[in-house]
């Protein structure tokens, strides 16, 4: 919940009063840029980009710049809160809190089991947080319940990873953009979403004419108006048009056999599952003329470098994973990958989204460990000092299923760090009614749309009153210094995690405190250990060495601290049977394979191709809901707007949500700019101004996802479908059916 009137007035220049920078990085998008800190008198006055970081090289995104107005509003939270006999919210002392926290805990525990808990995390955290969620979760609650916001966001990224290398970890780099002849943007919009990478393609291209740019989108947005070739598809179809796009490339001839034989396997496998994708009938299925079908692929056949981004169109449609994995195929097919200007760029939305994956503060094992492996699970509890028995504990299960779990009472505590899930879960009535009936804590600086349910609310520091690292969209740790103290009344996450389980009483199996560290760079030291011989390696990496490279991608080994600029050059991939990450899932179902069914297919190094079957949109319109829902960010705002809405600048910018659609359909429904309309899905239904705008195709409206509240504000996930691709356990936020009403 914000409101105007909370919004400091306050607009220091970053070069204006300053007595001294402090090293960070942004904490808003995933690109990670270099950022100092301006301080004066002991509090935050400014924000510059760092010249030197050779990610953005000094340049910041316009909500980057404001980032900072939140750590002062007026109504941050500077102590615990506690709801009382009467259900409201009453300030209490970090004792009461803590105390009444363990209690629960405990009871959960005593009644429910471990997995009668659950951590709903961020990927706007720190690595050192993430790291000590997954020890805390797994040795010491011993719950496989943890997941993160990232859920909602690039889920998807792990899972087309794995499906294809047996890791995660993202092959190419930011530094591959310019190096690339072909960049395609896949259901990815920069201009808007991450300024800073645009400015580097479209300032390389300015200068050069490279790279030709290839825009995949239903909407003509900021990015797709700067594209040699958009592609706009219609909503559900991004398989149909990478297996049209791929069968034609196959059929022109124009792949590596070579390249296919000596480094990959089940490439036949792949080819027969899109044998019956000719031009003719992608063209029926997406839209998309034939002649712009042949163009993509002659351009993606015969370009000598790629560089191919997803982001949420890719992640949060149907058939999210299979899209991922063709454009992976379609890199392995054409030996473009592990070369400079070379990869599939599958992008993090947040600034340390990859880093909770990486260290296993999600559902996945610290260091790209993989659960079904008993001797990774050993190796784990050796590290940890631990029993093995305790990490055996089941596959993940996303924020979706936990919602299920709490409706049928197998969950009852909820522990929900720095997210705002009542405005960014799908059918969010849905969700609202579930957090009802658990036990919530709420960790974060404000009261927000989720506090609403919570039992217990803790206001941590922020961005810039804590130290720590995070990794961004192509592996690089950066480095966040302190630079001021946070307010008295306040503790950083990694304080109150290692409080709640010394309260707890988690012990190693010497009898020892479980959480050893005491300070967020002991933590990374351990965490170094932990990573050793991983693909997601960091043993070479320190906190000095990653503030003067200005940030190190892994692996960064002992033997060669400097990095890895790019994955897989020398085209071995983590595929062997007792390294890799993940036996994988079944394609269709999602059913997690056995380590026999991995085993026949004797990968063995090298990187797996995958069938890609189309399925489409698990909804479609039709005459009581005619038009497309589709969702999505605003250039001014970040996610639920609990820190932009908190900037005067940003919010006037962009003050509420509309619905916008095109000016054929809103003529035949006699509806003009700024009316008001009624828009209704199978789940529910919202009141929104109307913004007429031709960059939208017919038959489809798009709303900004930032917005709602409790309080009339209005939220496109009153209507947004909970239904999750199978193998990554997304929701298909970017697909729904709806109709359109003037409100007279």
């Amino acid at each position: 919940m914000t409101g105007k009137e909370n919004i400091p007035d306050a607009n220091v220049e970053a070069n204006e009063n300053v007595d001294h920078w402090v090293h960070s990085t942004c904490n808003l998008c995933s690109i990670g840029c270099g950022c100092e800190i301006g301080v004066k008198d002991d509090k935050i006055v400014g924000i510059k980009g760092e010249v030197s970081h050779s990610i953005n090289m000094g340049k910041l995104d316009p909500k980057a710049k404001d980032q900072w107005y939140a750590n002062y509003s007026k109504d941050r939270l500077l102590t615990p809160m506690v709801r009382n006999e009467n259900g409201e919210l009453e300030k209490a002392t970090w004792e009461e809190a803590m105390d009444l926290m363990v209690e629960q805990a405990k009871k959960t525990l005593k009644n429910k089991g471990p997995d009668g808990f659950s951590i709903y995390s961020t990927g706007q955290g720190f690595l050192e947080d993430f790291y000590t969620i997954a020890k805390v979760g797994r040795a010491g609650i011993g719950t496989h319940l943890l997941d993160a916001n990232t859920r909602l966001c690039t889920a998807t990224t792990e899972w087309c990873l794995l499906q294809s290398f047996g890791s995660d970890g993202v092959p190419a780099s930011f530094e591959d953009f310019d190096h690339a002849e072909t960049v395609m943007l896949f259901g990815h919009n920069p201009a808007e979403t991450g300024t800073v990478l645009f400015d580097r393609i479209m300032e390389r291209k300015n200068r050069t004419g490279k790279p030709y740019l290839i825009v995949v989108d239903p909407r003509e947005t900021a990015s797709a108006k700067e594209a040699d070739l958009h592609l706009s598809l219609k909503p559900g179809t991004n398989a149909a048009l990478l297996n049209g796009i791929i069968r034609q490339i196959i059929s022109d001839g124009n792949i590596d056999r070579d390249y296919i034989s000596r480094n990959t396997i089940e490439f036949n496998s792949m080819r027969n599952s899109i044998e019956e994708w000719t031009l003719a009938k992608t063209s029926a299925m997406t839209g998309i003329p034939e002649e712009q079908l042949t163009l993509a692929a002659k351009v993606l056949g015969e370009t000598p470098s790629l560089v191919s981004t997803t982001l949420q169109g890719a992640f949060q449609s149907s058939d999210a994973t299979t899209a991922c994995v063709a454009i992976n195929n379609l890199h392995l097919m054409r030996g473009l990958i592990g070369k400079p200007g070379c990869g599939p760029f599958h992008m993090a939305g947040q600034p340390s989204s990859s880093g909770n994956r990486t260290v296993g503060g999600v559902g996945t094992y610290p260091g790209n460990r993989n659960p079904a492996n008993p001797d990774h699970l050993n190796e784990m509890a050796e590290l940890w000092n631990i029993d093995a028995e305790k990490l055996e504990i089941g596959p993940e299960k996303g924020i979706m299923k936990q919602i299920e779990m709490i409706e049928n009472d197998k969950i009852s505590f909820f522990w929900n760090i720095h997210t705002n899930p009542l405005v960014s879960l799908p059918n969010r009535q849905r969700a609202k009614k579930a957090l009802e009936k658990a036990f919530v804590v709420v960790q974060d600086p404000f009261l927000t749309e989720t506090t609403e349910v919570a039992d217990i609310v803790l206001p941590p520091a922020m961005w810039g009153e804590k130290e720590g690292t995070m990794e961004n969209a192509d592996r690089t740790i950066n480095l966040l210094r302190k630079a001021v103290e946070p307010p008295e009344g306040v503790k950083s996450d990694f304080e109150i995690l290692v409080e709640f389980s010394n309260r707890m009483g988690f012990k190693d199996k010497d009898g020892n405190p479980l959480i050893q560290y005491t300070t967020p760079e002991e933590a990374f030291e351990e965490w170094k250990k932990v990573s050793k011989g991983r693909p997601s390696d960091m043993s070479g990496m320190t906190y000095e060495l990653l503030e003067k490279e200005k940030g190190i991608r892994w692996p960064a080994t002992e033997d060669k601290p400097e990095g890895t600029t790019r994955l897989y050059e020398d085209q071995t991939f983590p595929t062997n049977i007792d390294y890799c990450q993940s036996f994988g899932k079944d394609p269709i179902t999602g059913r997690p394979k056995t380590k026999a069914e991995f085993q026949q297919k004797n990968a063995d190094g090298r990187a797996i191709f995958q069938p890609t079957y189309y399925f489409g949109s698990p909804e479609m319109p039709q005459d009581e809901y005619p038009f497309w829902l589709n969702t999505g960010r605003l250039l001014w705002h970040w996610h639920t707007r609990t820190k932009t809405a908190r900037s005067k600048k940003l919010e006037e910018k962009a003050p509420r949500a509309y619905v916008e659609m095109n000016e054929d359909d809103a003529y035949s429904l006699r509806i003009n700019q700024d009316d008001l309309v009624r828009v209704t899905s199978p789940r529910g239904e919202i009141q929104l101004p109307v913004h007429v705008d031709n960059r939208i195709n017919q038959g489809e409206v798009f709303i900004p996802f930032h917005y709602g509240n409790w309080d009339g504000e209005q939220s496109a996930n009153e209507m947004t479908m909970d239904v999750v691709d199978p193998v990554s356990h997304q929701p298909i936020l970017k697909q729904a059916v709806c109709k359109v009403e003037k409100i007279s």
